[in-house]
């Protein structure tokens, strides 16, 4: 059966969709973190994969333009065909974080909306502190992006408050898995 189809559950009698995996990609963005201690990369990958999301590739690299960009080609690239790619780190104001100024560029149509709803509800957890991050989300070709803060705390609320709606093909009255086969268009 392919990915891009939904399924019906036998149980129901068609009446409930089961979920529809998504083809993600994580990429984690740091200087100081390893394949050990990146706590934030390990959350998403665990969270994606209880949800039943098929982890399609992982990567750590450091806060370089040029690094990330790779990483996202190959991600999207029809070899490992991410639909969807969760970036984690390098979404602050520092010089070294570069992820918003790798990706932004890239972005074919942005979803402003993700970082309006990210920071309204970061807000409740780190206060006015919330107004440091840059994170985002858009669509660059037929993959969706989003780029996280590197705190494990941040990536937890993006997944638990956002993304898990947003990537449930069940999601009422609307989820982005619903608008994959027409990002083509």
């Amino acid at each position: 059966m392919p990915l891009s189809s939904a399924t019906m559950d036998d149980s129901t009698a068609g009446q409930i969709r089961t979920p529809r995996p998504v083809r993600l990609a994580i990429l984690t963005v740091s200087d100081t973190r390893t394949e050990a201690t990146d706590t934030s990369g390990g959350l998403l990958v665990e969270r994606a994969t209880a949800e039943g999301h098929v982890l399609v590739a992982r990567a750590l690299v450091a806060d370089e333009k040029d690094l990330i960009i790779a990483a996202i080609q190959r991600f999207k690239s029809p070899d490992v065909g991410a639909e969807v790619i969760l970036i984690t780190g390098g979404t602050g104001i520092t010089g070294r974080d570069v992820t918003v100024d790798a990706v932004e560029p890239l972005i074919d149509k942005p979803i402003p909306g993700f970082g309006e709803l990210f920071r309204m509800l970061s807000y409740a957890d780190i206060g006015p502190s919330t107004i440091a991050s840059r994170a985002l989300a858009g669509r660059i070709g037929t993959t969706i992006v989003f780029a996280l803060p590197g705190s494990t705390g941040a990536c937890r609320l993006a997944w638990d408050k956002i993304l898990s709606h947003q990537l449930d093909i069940r999601s009422k009255p609307c989820n982005l898995v619903s608008l994959f086969p027409r990002l083509a268009e």
